[in-house]
């Protein structure tokens, strides 16, 4: 393990063109938002191009982009024949994103006041605002919760776009002061045009909005939308049941279709025999209540069914006064959606329209199975600075401190894009649990460590710790840390339990001679020394290698298997695809184990999985610095690349050993397996 201290990717599935030309004020936040999207798209299968050319709008070029965005653009940006090709290109199924600044443009062009949705009128000074985000079945808003605070320049528009789009964020005009559109202002939006999709907010004046993950995220389903990449659950009318018990059809004009469903008093429900629940994600509705308002319990197979959520309705103040209710689901269904209804006596509200959107079904995963993760990068956009790449006197973005070059490029740790990447790729090799390269409370890791544990819910992964040789690291120390880090991050429901025991990997372990205090903490706690010699054990629960080379011979791994057998201990050796640290520490004189296409990820396995091990650790997910790493990487001039790994080139090799871990995983233990026995 390197100490630590203080892009550009190839060919994606799909091109995304931003464009940023500005006949009026120009914003000094545009460098940022062009490196915030490329920095989403190298993490989310897109290319980008920046351009300030409108030459740029021809029906030949841009039939080579799924997405056009124009980012803070102001004023008459482009000639006649430059708006007829982006008027065919969105009509014929292309996506625009507006972002800020773009309904200060094309005011001559009614066209274009369509496809953005709203001009701009004016602003007040930048300040704070709450946003209530109105609809959060959509990509761009399904992070968020129910309000969200932030600050930025808030714009009014000519017209409230709320008639020709889905409105999915307004601003709460009482939370800050000199908004002029009342109770109703819109602020990020979406519709279909012609054959294509518009997004549109009016968020991101300022340069902080791009380092912001929450905004960042906003702003990637923004594009994912337009792009076509990910669908947004179609609005299913409330009056289309299929079944019932004491619900009716009302009419109110304001609603989708003129109708709702209505008459609904508590213990009525709707059933929808054309709605499967099987993968249900999310739950929103567009409500009204002059009534008392209540809840809607949404079940799975029937009225008495499987719940899988309930999301309180309010009182709106009238029954054409509508808001959207939005709930995340926690149960597994399977059956046709079913509704029921409670709250008080009389009426209680009325369902306009209703969505559920569903995820695929995840590949499995093994709980057995552990890699080790390196949180400590970082780069100006998202950091202020770089961390670690830098590592060797290199100069990034071009020039790392590593021997193979990420298909992120060099990224920022804590990235929300970054991470969500990591937790997919991590899924993807059949892995089940990251362990945590934590460096001591308060540091760069352990402010990351909320933002890894929750992009590795969404994708069903845990989290394990690897405490690390931070400066004066003792025995009594570790035993403090595991209390703070079981304290502060133990109730969020990706914290890796094996038997209610969170598990510790202790990096070094050698170098303290004295583990007595261990004592304190090993029967509620899991804690692993890095060695192979028994008689260094005492106190831990059990072993681990972490060594990417030894694996190759697995010098005293059938010894440590057996004492870990015959002593009812762990045993988790470790093993990685190759080692090469040159250009992060130039003249070391650490030897390199070459990756050989895979042959010495395959021996390493084959190795581990022959002592019959509790779980086997991965070295590593991404210690870019030592080369061993099997996060995606690309190749490019000067460095090394997966190309011939398991007889893959080019883009396929990009991710050949993740797939060459599942392949393993999966014969190490089946990935439907319960997690392995623990010793007594």
């Amino acid at each position: 393990m390197v100490t630590p201290v203080a892009a550009t990717a190839d060919a994606a599935a799909y091109q995304v063109l931003v464009f940023s030309k500005t006949a009026g004020f120009r914003h000094d936040s545009i460098p940022a938002g062009v490196e915030a999207v490329r920095s989403l798209g190298a993490a989310n299968g897109f290319t980008v191009t920046a351009t300030e050319d409108a030459a740029a709008f021809t029906t030949a070029n841009l039939a080579g982009y799924r997405a056009v965005v124009f980012l803070s653009t102001t004023g008459d940006v482009l000639n006649d024949g430059q708006q007829a090709a982006l008027q065919s290109y969105v009509d014929g199924g292309g996506g625009f994103v507006g972002v800020h600044a773009a309904a200060d443009t094309e005011y001559g062009w009614p066209y274009y006041g369509q496809l953005v949705g709203a001009w701009f009128k004016s602003h007040p000074a930048i300040q704070q605002a709450v946003i209530r985000n109105e609809d959060r079945s959509h990509p761009a808003t399904a992070h968020l919760g129910a309000t969200w605070t932030r600050t930025d320049e808030w714009y009014d528009y000519r017209t409230n776009p709320r008639p020709n789009v889905k409105v999915l964020q307004t601003l709460d005009e009482s939370t800050y002061t000199g908004g002029t559109m009342g109770a109703d202002h819109p602020i990020t939006w979406y519709h279909t045009q012609g054959s294509g999709r518009s997004f549109y907010t009016g968020l991101g004046h300022t340069v902080e909005s791009y380092g912001d993950g929450d905004f960042r995220r906003l702003l990637l389903g923004g594009i994912q939308y337009a792009a076509g990449v990910t669908a947004v659950p179609s609005a299913i009318e409330g009056e289309a049941y299929t079944s019932g018990q004491g619900v009716q059809i009302a009419d109110h004009a304001p609603a989708s279709g003129g109708r709702t469903l209505g008459h609904i008093d508590n213990g009525d429900w709707s059933g929808y025999s054309q709605v499967s629940t099987a993968n249900a994600r999310t739950f929103s509705a567009r409500i009204s209540s002059a009534g008392a308002g209540g809840t809607i319990q949404i079940r799975s197979g029937s009225a008495t069914g499987t719940l899988l959520g309930t999301v309180a309705v309010p009182v709106t103040g009238g029954w054409e006064s509508f808001q959207t209710v939005t709930t995340t689901l926690t149960g597994t269904g399977s059956g046709p959606l079913f509704l029921v209804f409670a709250g008080g006596a009389g009426a209680l509200f009325d369902i306009d329209t209703f969505t559920l959107s569903t995820e695929t079904a995840r590949a499995q995963v093994s709980p057995n199975v552990h890699v080790f993760y390196y949180p400590w990068y970082g780069s100006p956009s998202v950091s202020g600075a770089w961390r670690h790449w830098q590592q060797g006197g290199r100069t990034p973005p071009a020039d790392i401190g590593a021997d193979l070059y990420p298909k992120l490029g060099p990224y920022d740790s804590g990235d929300p894009a970054a991470i969500d990447q990591h937790m997919r790729w991590i899924r993807q090799s059949g892995t089940g649990v990251l362990v945590y390269s934590w460096w001591g409370r308060g540091g760069y890791e352990d402010n990351v460590a909320r933002q890894v544990l929750d992009a590795a819910q969404r994708e069903g992964i845990k989290v394990a710790w690897h405490i690390e040789p931070y400066a004066n690291r003792t025995a009594a120390s570790v035993v403090s840390d595991i209390a703070y880090l079981n304290q502060t991050y133990g109730s969020h429901p990706a914290y890796y339990r094996h038997g209610n025991r969170p598990a510790f990997y202790v990096f070094e372990s050698l170098k303290i001679t004295d583990w007595t205090a261990l004592d304190q903490v090993n029967g509620a706690n899991i804690i692993l020394a890095q060695t192979t010699d028994t008689s260094k054990i005492a106190h831990f629960s059990g072993m681990y290698t972490y060594d990417a080379i030894a694996g190759a011979t697995a010098p005293g791994w059938q010894q440590a298997a057996a004492y870990a057998k015959q002593h009812d201990l762990i045993w988790a050796p470790s093993v990685g695809p190759g080692y090469i640290d040159d250009r992060a520490v130039p003249g070391n004189t650490t030897p390199t184990l070459a990756r050989d296409n895979g042959a010495t990820y395959d021996r390493e396995w084959t190795n581990a999985i022959g002592t019959a091990p509790t779980w086997v650790s991965i070295t590593s997910f991404n210690e870019w610095h030592e080369g061993s790493v099997i996060e995606p990487a690309v190749a490019r001039s000067g460095y090394q690349s997966f190309d011939g790994a398991y007889g893959r080139t080019g883009a396929a090799a990009e991710t050949a050993y993740l797939d060459r871990t599942r392949h393993w995983a999966e014969r190490f233990q089946p990935l439907n397996a319960p997690a392995s026995p623990l010793p007594r």
